[in-house]
């Protein structure tokens, strides 16, 4: 019996010095890798913004053709770029404006506001302070500005960027990095064909009101404001008519639009 007992303890001590191991293991493997995930993260966002831009060169170093970009922290409540001092507000948070994390953000009490009804069309539930917008410049003019938008479909929330040129209003691309609608239906979000669809549409109409909107089926022939509406997935369509609508509105990036569109006038 006692070497049974023996046998079991030994047996005991071994699978938990195993996962001592390997829990070790694991630990050092995710710290190490740490900062190659962030690498990839950022790389990942900044091909993403380059693809809605429609500059994205297959083949071509992400970070040598994203020189061609300005970044800028935006105070989406007064539209305009943020100064020092909000700068340092978010260093103080404990995020980077360099590398802006704003869905981080989104979740952070001191950065960000609840929203509520009529307020949050898009289902985002909070929106944050200050936003990033990444511009292409020329000669100290805007040729185009590539605004980040999320909000919620069917199944999730989508993540994605919409550029429009310098006259902050023609639609250049729109895409969307992450979400998990179904497959076939609102995950044609993704298809090239689609996405075509929006490039040359316009954000606003001649009274300045947010007039862009995804349909129900085939949109008006020649209407600049409607883009088609996705086959068998009406609620994500609907989802990102709002998402749209909502961050090119006056409660997220509108205010900043205006501005600029007057500067440019």
């Amino acid at each position: 019996m006692s070497a049974n007992n023996d046998s079991i303890q030994k047996t005991l001590t071994v699978a938990v010095l195993l996962c001592l191991v390997c829990a070790i293991i694991v630990a050092g493997a995710a710290v190490s890798l740490k900062p190659m995930q962030i690498a990839n993260k950022a790389e990942d966002k900044k091909k993403n913004v380059l693809a809605a831009a429609g500059m994205l060169e297959p083949g071509v170093s992400v970070e040598d053709q994203f020189k061609k970009i300005t970044t800028r922290i935006v105070n989406l409540e007064e539209g305009r770029f943020a100064t020092d001092a909000e700068l340092q507000e978010i260093r103080a948070a404990g995020l980077d404006p360099d590398n802006y994390d704003q869905r981080k953000a989104s979740s952070m009490p001191e950065l960000s506001k609840a929203l509520s009804g009529d307020e949050d069309p898009a289902s985002i539930k909070r929106l944050e302070k200050y936003a990033a917008v990444y511009m292409i410049q020329s000669e100290g003019e805007i040729e185009k500005i590539i605004l980040p938008i999320h909000g919620y479909g069917l199944w999730s929330t989508l993540y994605g960027f919409v550029a429009l040129k310098g006259d902050m209003d023609t639609i250049v691309g729109l895409g969307f990095y992450s979400h998990a609608e179904t497959p076939g239906l609102g995950g044609e979000v993704d298809n090239p064909k689609w996405k075509s669809i929006w490039e040359g549409k316009e954000v606003f109409d001649d009274s300045g009101d947010v007039a862009i909107k995804v349909v129900k089926g085939p949109a008006e022939q020649g209407n600049p404001y409607q883009v088609d509406g996705l086959s068998g997935a009406t609620l994500t369509s609907r989802g990102v008519s709002e998402l749209v609508r909502f961050w090119v509105g006056d409660r997220a990036f509108g205010g900043l639009l205006t501005k600029l569109k007057e500067q440019g006038a």
